[in-house]
């Protein structure tokens, strides 16, 4: 299997996990299940969600990677504008941190820790959702360059540094991932790189025997999310099982079966998509005209970011 193979099974995969995932938002576990009982899921729709539509999740992942395009590398002040631009007009859904933080007024770089100082917390899975882009982009630069990136796109909406971290951490898995490791295998090499305050709690969430039921938060925040898209990778042998797993934990199922859709997709590559996943697949960008992207688009965006020097 080749990187850009690799690489558009990330993008595509997060972005797939994402539309899956929208229906069952914050519904308990065991809906998807339920719905699918013999396993083979489909983009259904429903909760505001057309079948195959993506959410926030994908739509901030897609600037974010036309933002690296178009400015030949990370232009923090360019991603901040396209993410308000976005935010101005509307979208379908949007994460209150993200909107407050992005619609406050603030410059692009206080926006995010003057947001966490007024509200006390900052450490939502909003930053890991749209990370396939910048994951794949930054992937040849090895694990120091690739995991500081993210950092510094996390902070531009997310204040805690938990949030950094853990963002961090997971553009390390999908590197690993797209060269052909194991993701579990990178953990502990990964977290020598971790914030010192933060190592021991990242360390004990991601360690091989953890589950779901251990997560003390909402997995809408960023711990228990990228724990369980990690456990859902590590206890599956596919992708789809990987995503109906995700999927199945309840909750904040895009954002989870998006990071899953994002490591899954790495390890699995594209080919491990079915079809009637990417077929329906779009993604709407509120903000900048009528634009709505196919699967066809994400390849060829997946392709030019595994390609950009």
């Amino acid at each position: 299997m080749t990187r850009p193979d690799r690489a558009t099974g990330a993008v595509l995969g997060s972005a797939v996990g994402d539309a899956l995932g929208a229906p069952f938002e914050f519904g308990p576990p065991g809906m998807f299940r339920s719905r699918f009982p013999d396993g083979t899921g489909e983009l259904c729709g429903g909760g505001g969600w057309d079948p195959g539509e993506a959410t926030d999740d994908t739509q901030m992942a897609v600037l974010v990677g036309e933002s690296l395009l178009d400015r030949d590398g990370l232009d923090l002040p360019d991603v901040f504008d396209r993410f308000r631009r976005w935010a101005a007009a509307d979208p379908k859904d949007i994460g209150l941190l993200t909107e407050r933080v992005l619609l406050g007024g603030e410059p692009w770089d206080r926006a995010a820790a003057l947001d966490l100082h007024v509200e006390g917390r900052g450490a939502g899975n909003g930053c890991l959702m749209r990370a396939s882009t910048s994951a794949v982009r930054f992937a040849a630069r090895g694990r120091t360059a690739t995991m500081e990136a993210e950092r510094r796109l996390a902070a531009l909406t997310h204040g805690d540094r938990a949030a950094w971290e853990g963002t961090a951490l997971l553009h390390e898995l999908v590197r690993v991932a797209l060269l052909g490791g194991e993701p579990q295998a990178a953990i502990p090499e990964a977290l020598a790189e971790v914030a010192p305050g933060h190592r021991e709690r990242w360390a004990t969430v991601l360690a091989p025997g953890w589950c779901p039921e251990d997560a003390t938060e909402f997995n809408g925040a960023v711990w228990p999310c990228l724990d369980s898209a990690a456990w859902a990778l590590r206890t599956t042998t596919g992708f789809e099982d990987a995503l109906a797993a995700a999927v199945d934990l309840g909750g904040d199922t895009d954002t989870v079966a998006a990071v899953t859709g994002m490591l899954a997709g790495a390890v699995h590559g594209a080919a491990a998509i079915p079809d009637r996943w990417t077929a329906p697949l779009r993604v709407p960008l509120p903000g900048f005209g009528d634009r709505v992207l196919r699967a066809a688009d994400l390849r060829t965006l997946a392709l030019a970011l595994a390609a950009a020097p």
